[in-house]
């Protein structure tokens, strides 16, 4: 069985330093055997990935900046507990889309996101999740997603 860092590596996912919060929060928290970690935004080494998806962004270039945020979660999971094995399971994730109002593939845009924990967990990347549009997203950016995952004590 394949872990999770190894199956980065098959993918060619380096994961990124972790973002700063950019207000009054914290990037992540451990409360007893669950890490929840804060909106992670669409960006990559290059900058933020912006745009409102529908009429700024298709949904290929949306999926991806999903995907984006999920390599950010991961990220963050990492500066959390060290090694991504110690992630037993992906819990929930909550995606936020910055996307017109007559854009209704909401789902498909967060698939990124999910899709990629499926290819990083296996089976323990399958989650329970939302995929909310809204009129705008902070700074800009196209997609952002926010997780819950359980973790060894």
């Amino acid at each position: 069985m394949s872990t999770p860092e190894a199956n980065l590596v098959k993918l060619g996912i380096t994961l990124p330093e972790p973002m700063k919060a950019v207000a009054n929060y914290v990037p992540f928290v451990i409360s007893g055997q669950h890490l929840y970690v804060s909106g992670q935004v669409s960006t990559t080494p290059d900058g933020l990935i912006t745009g409102r998806v529908g009429e700024t962004m298709d949904l290929p270039a949306a999926q991806q900046a999903a995907r984006r945020c999920g390599i950010n979660l991961l990220a963050q999971c990492k500066a959390a507990v060290g090694d991504l094995s110690k992630i037993k399971r992906v819990v929930k994730l909550g995606g936020f889309v910055n996307a017109h109002g007559l854009f209704t593939d909401i789902p498909q845009v967060i698939n990124g996101c999910s899709d990629l924990m499926v290819e990083v967990f296996g089976e323990n990347g399958r989650h329970a999740r939302s995929a909310v549009a809204c009129p705008t997203l902070p700074l800009g950016v196209a997609v952002e997603i926010d997780g819950v995952f359980e973790i060894e004590n």
